[in-house]
């Protein structure tokens, strides 16, 4: 998909307007659309390099990064979104590859984990993640833990 801009800002450097955004995107997503009921705002934002792809002035895609030590002792991605309206144009993909690069830019090339869901999880194998241990509820929503291959 092209036409979007992207950004990887720490939390300090997000105007309030883009926080608006991320924050109402964050709950289209995860609390309405998956019908999830939990805090998505859990203290860990003001640690994370936040991605945000923006098309014509909306913001499309978003995921937050964190390096080692504050969610899993290795790097972390996570709260990886796309728009209902861009699904299925690949940008999810490029969300990742923005994200993975973004760790790599910020804290260098590392180990990375993530908690996925895991009807995602053959999308997160397309970017090199493996499973690392059993499916957890997360949520209300089954998760895996995934690592790059040794």
């Amino acid at each position: 998909m092209s036409g979007i801009t992207w950004r990887a800002v720490p939390f300090a450097a997000l105007t309030t307007a883009e926080l608006y955004v991320v924050l109402q995107l964050r709950t289209e997503v995860f609390v309405m659309e998956q019908a999830g009921i939990y805090q998505d705002m859990d203290g860990a934002d003001h640690a994370a390099v936040h991605v945000l792809g923006v098309s014509d002035g909306q913001l499309v895609a978003y995921a937050r990064c964190f390096p080692a030590g504050v969610k899993f002792a290795e790097a972390s991605i996570g709260r990886v979104i796309t728009r209902e309206s861009v699904r299925g144009t690949g940008l999810g993909h490029e969300l990742m590859r923005q994200a993975i690069a973004c760790v790599v830019a910020q804290w260098g090339a590392q180990p990375l984990r993530i908690g996925a869901q895991a009807r995602l999880e053959k999308f997160y194998v397309q970017h090199g993640f493996a499973t690392a241990g059993e499916p957890y509820i997360e949520d209300g929503i089954p998760h895996v833990e995934m690592l790059p291959p040794v």
